[in-house]
């Protein structure tokens, strides 16, 4: 057996290559993309935790402002499809109030002070904020609706037993209503037009909602017809009869339901455009 020396074998080893100076380092891949639903939960956190403290004294003021005008009304309406219509529109205007008004100046405001890129770094989907911040604008709206549902009711002597719909009328106006409003904010180019287009939203709510129906002229209810919270208060409106029609109430309420899904596409693209401006 021959040996040898450690010389030899070191200075036949092949030396390891240096690495070239110029050659940058491999970039680490990307973490992956949240998915849908966790991502929205969280998004839906973090919107309800931050608009408690600042949109509370606002949720007062939409409750009592829609108190004040069944309160006017009873003056000037007597009872019937007129008490009813008062009712179910100014319970619904306080999700308008909310969801209009009041997201339309969150989101002009988050376009105009960069605060739409902080949410574009983020792994997210653009769905999945858009419906995230109008699911926590929308729940607030629900201890007012109820309050302003029950005392109209009591106020216009109307029946009590079928205030269970809220549980489907509120979600579905609040996601017509949140997806329109999420728009206004997202493709006004101002803040300021922003908040107007949401304040002019929420007025035609009020016009178009409280008034009766068969009190409006041609055109004018040609555009209630366009509303989207038109149909969430024509279902209310219609749980007040001694005898509702429900395959009725069920056809307003899918009705408002394809409006709200249509209303956040538009405005989860809305959001896409802004995003990359």
């Amino acid at each position: 057996m021959s040996t040898l020396p450690a010389e030899a074998l070191t200075a036949t080893a092949p030396a390891p290559a240096a690495p070239a100076r110029d050659e940058e380092p491999a970039a680490a891949p990307l973490a992956p993309r949240a998915r849908l639903l966790p991502a929205l939960a969280a998004v839906y956190k973090a919107q309800l935790s931050r608009a408690r403290v600042a949109r509370i004294p606002l949720l007062f003021v939409a409750t009592f402002q829609s108190v004040g005008i069944m309160v006017l009304m009873r003056g000037v309406v007597d009872g019937g499809s007129e008490a009813r219509a008062v009712v179910a529109g100014s319970a619904v205007l306080v999700v308008a109030f909310v969801a209009l008004n009041l997201l339309a100046q969150y989101f002009g405001q988050l376009r105009a002070g960069g605060g739409l890129d902080h949410y574009a770094t983020l792994p997210v989907p653009p769905a999945a904020v858009v419906l995230g911040a109008a699911g926590a604008y929308a729940s607030f709206t629900v201890p007012g609706t109820v309050v302003t549902a029950v005392t109209g009711s009591v106020l216009f002597g109307l029946p009590l037993g079928h205030l269970w719909i809220l549980a489907a009328v509120v979600p579905l106006s609040g996601a017509a209503l949140s997806g329109l409003g999420a728009a206004l904010g997202l493709l006004a180019p101002r803040q300021e037009l922003a908040t107007l287009l949401g304040q002019l939203g929420m007025s035609a709510a009020l016009l178009l909602g409280v008034l009766p129906a068969d009190r409006l002229p041609g055109p004018i209810g040609w555009a209630r017809d366009l509303l989207p919270s038109t149909y969430g208060v024509e279902a209310l409106a219609r749980t007040f009869d001694p005898h509702p029609d429900w395959t009725a109430v069920a056809l307003d309420l899918a009705v408002c339901g394809a409006v709200g899904v249509v209303s956040l596409a538009v405005a989860t693209w809305a959001y896409r455009r802004a995003a990359v401006r």
